[in-house]
């Protein structure tokens, strides 16, 4: 049974690279694999590409390796970006699109960093994961994906974290 999204299989929406934006979060692990599938079922190719931000709400989320204190964190980040991708490609051999994935680090604010190199890829679709965060942690952090939706001109998937 094709699961594809009715507009895919019918040909009216993705020519163009997928990107999957990650933030090396659980709910990335669910946007490579979607994205993968998607790019394999479209016959598009798949951009991955991770944000080196490091928020207000995660300090230290670029944890520099213990033999090097002073590691710069784009070293850091590119580490860690390899590190999940490696593994993802471990655990699903079987998705050729993330196989031969073109991996992009860039740095900047999250969502308007994904959109503009959205553009410059030429991607026709966007795929980003979201945490569930409610009450004050929605007020001062706000989401990047729903900041993506707003910014982008191109179709935009968002894929939700399951409930804990």
């Amino acid at each position: 049974m094709d699961t594809a999204p009715v507009m895919y299989r019918r040909g009216l929406g993705v020519a163009g690279p997928i990107l999957a934006a990650v933030d090396l979060s659980d709910e990335s692990l669910a946007v490579v694999v979607w994205a993968s599938e998607l790019a394999e079922k479209t016959g598009a190719s798949l951009q991955i590409l991770h944000v080196l931000h490091d928020p207000a709400d995660n300090p230290g989320k670029y944890a520099r390796h213990k033999s090097d204190p002073l590691e710069p964190m784009v070293d850091t980040a590119e580490r860690m970006l390899a590190a999940f991708l490696s593994e993802m490609r471990a655990a699903h051999p079987e998705l050729n699109s993330l196989a031969t994935a073109t991996v992009r680090l860039a740095e900047g604010l999250p969502a308007q960093t994904i959109v503009n190199e959205a553009g410059v890829l030429g991607a026709d679709l966007i795929v980003i994961g979201c945490r569930r965060k409610s009450g004050m942690a929605k007020v001062l952090y706000g989401s990047n994906a729903e900041r993506v939706l707003q910014l982008s001109p191109i179709p935009v998937t968002v894929l939700k974290a399951p409930l804990a």
